[in-house]
């Protein structure tokens, strides 16, 4: 059952689902999508594990606050939805501004977080100029004059043509701006790969062979900065694999989750 909490101020919508004591996995999309991007990936997992989901400040059904956000700001609201539910020794699965809210959250709560997931994201992701292009794009013509753009960057030239991506367009454009703008500020102003660095926790990062956001090198270099972590890369997908290839993304997660211990 979905619902809504405050924390730190801020409605969150969330979804906490699984038997009250199964092992703890904890899902955190990325910039202008919602929770709906895990549902086929979720369909495919063991059915013993306890699963959070939840829209980030000014995304899906949680409040907009105004912004600018602070990646600060984000991280402590899931470190607050956690602290809330009793949620420890999870493991933190991050996509994108999600994988850049699993390392704040891990740098800073690591009893929260036994293992983590760095998915198509970045110590750092971008630089200010691009983000200061895109929130001013957003600012002067809405979420629509980003559309075509982000889609190709998200999706493989072969969803890109597909029906299917009207799902995920019409996702895209119905985000909130101030969310949208909000989250952006947060992402142009971090920079996680001295802390992320310092982390020592088992670590998975997956990347999509056609991501035009978060290439593969990328993802690489930032699990790299954690010594002993695995790096799996799906072929033929881009940004979100768990939309494109949830099955495929199901199957190594649920390997990375046997052999952590932390299920069947």
């Amino acid at each position: 059952m979905a619902t809504i909490i405050e924390v730190n101020g801020t409605n969150i919508h969330y979804k906490l689902e699984g038997p009250q004591n199964g092992p703890t996995i904890v899902f955190s999309n990325s910039l202008g999508t919602d929770m709906r991007i895990w549902d086929d990936v979720i369909s495919h997992l063991p059915k013993n594990l306890r699963i959070l989901r939840y829209d980030k400040r000014g995304h899906g059904l949680s409040d907009c606050p105004k912004s600018p956000y602070s990646m600060g700001a984000l991280v402590r609201d899931i470190e607050a939805l956690m602290d809330q539910f009793g949620l420890k020794n999870s493991i933190f699965i991050g996509l994108s501004i999600g994988g850049l809210i699993g390392q704040g959250l891990a740098v800073k709560r690591l009893d929260l977080i036994r293992a983590l997931v760095l998915s198509n994201t970045g110590a750092r992701i971008g630089n200010r100029q691009i983000w200061e292009e895109r929130i001013s794009k957003v600012k002067s013509s809405g979420m629509k004059a980003l559309t075509e753009q982000t889609m190709k960057r998200w999706f493989s030239k072969k969803f890109f043509e597909s029906t299917e991506l009207n799902i995920w367009k019409n996702m895209f454009e119905r985000q909130p701006l101030e969310g949208y703008i909000g989250c952006s500020h947060a992402i142009s102003g971090t920079d996680f790969y001295t802390p992320t660095s310092g982390l020592r926790l088992p670590t998975l990062g997956i990347a999509g062979s056609e991501d035009g956001s978060t290439p593969p090198d990328l993802v690489r270099e930032t699990c790299e900065l954690i010594p002993g972590s695995q790096f799996n890369l799906i072929k033929g997908v881009g940004h979100i694999p768990c939309v494109e290839a949830p099955e495929k993304y199901a199957k190594i997660l649920s390997a990375f989750i046997k052999e952590t211990g932390h299920g069947p």
